[in-house]
């Protein structure tokens, strides 16, 4: 692993909670022509703004700006429809899909900032099993880093937050899974710079498995080399 579980953290869980874009997929360029195009069109300076776009709602991130005269929930749903009709370049997270379906089914549920169209749309296209429990835009009134998403997401497998584990790969949704309480681990598999983080992080779904340990939960042990 790209860094070594801390101690306290070798412990069955009885869930996981995966963020979608960055932790199990890269849609990093598909999100961000569709979101630059809408960018220039308000006059807004595209490399100031991007950075600021990841991980949250389109209709959160719109909001934040303020910007006269423009409605969130309509200009959203226009990044929306853009971002599901270009999916030429999304990929999944080198061995997340067999890390995905190793895992019980009732035991794991995608959080994402995604509406729930574009998210299926994204996993049909990186090749990922859609989850049989997921949370999406619609789910929630507030998106991260408001925690309201990963406790949504515990209630709908029947857990408790304090027993999931959240995969998250940006501070939106790093902080949305501490203040829910539970533990978090950083996908950096999409990072171009080295992130300071308190958490584990991991580069690569190959690089560790799940054992199921007593009482059916779930343990990530490090592959070996």
């Amino acid at each position: 692993m790209s860094m070594p579980m801390p101690r306290g953290f070798e412990k069955p869980y009885a869930a996981f909670l995966f963020d979608m874009d960055g932790t199990i997929l890269n849609s990093i360029h598909a999100a961000e022509r569709a979101w630059s195009d809408w960018a220039r069109r308000h006059g807004l300076d595209v490399a100031t703004f991007l950075p600021k776009m990841h991980g949250s709602r389109g209709i959160d991130t719109i909001t934040r700006l303020n910007l006269p005269g423009v409605d969130p929930e309509h200009e959203s749903r226009l990044v929306t429809e853009a971002e599901i009709a270009d999916v030429r370049d999304v990929v999944a997270i080198p061995g997340a899909a067999t890390f995905l379906s190793s895992l019980p089914p009732d035991r794991w549920a995608i959080v994402t900032s995604s509406p729930l169209r574009l998210a299926h749309r994204r996993l049909e296209a990186a090749g990922l099993p859609v989850p049989r429990f997921m949370v999406t835009a619609e789910d929630v009134k507030v998106g991260k880093p408001d925690p309201q998403c990963y406790i949504l997401g515990a209630e709908r497998l029947g857990v408790s937050t304090q027993d999931c584990l959240v995969f998250e790969d940006v501070a939106a949704g790093i902080t949305a899974g501490e203040a829910a309480g539970a533990d978090v681990m950083v996908i950096t598999a999409t990072h171009h710079h080295k992130m300071e983080t308190p958490h584990p992080t991991l580069s690569s779904y190959d690089e560790v498995s799940v054992r199921i340990a007593a009482e059916h939960r779930m343990l990530i042990v490090p592959n070996r080399a």
